[in-house]
């Protein structure tokens, strides 16, 4: 049950996504100072895309770990 409750926690992290500024500080300081913020926009998307990637990877490999453990324990129960 508990284990349920931590994969469960762990999957609404990974799905809610919260609105953020991610760029380095001199980043932000050159994007502001131009007039078009629709390039700010699309460099704060790319960061977020090259952000969730790793973490996309991670949630897969522990699915699979995950699904592997299940079918062991599934199959020494039989």
């Amino acid at each position: 049950m508990k284990t349920k409750k931590i994969v469960f926690t762990l999957l609404l992290m990974l799905v809610i996504v919260w609105d953020s500024a991610s760029q380095c500080s001199m980043c932000r300081a050159v994007l502001e100072s131009e007039q078009d913020q629709g390039q700010a926009e699309a460099i704060n998307d790319g960061i977020v895309y090259l952000m969730a990637f790793p973490y996309i990877l991670v949630g897969g490999v522990l699915y699979v770990v995950y699904r592997s453990f299940k079918k062991k324990k599934s199959q020494q129960n039989s």
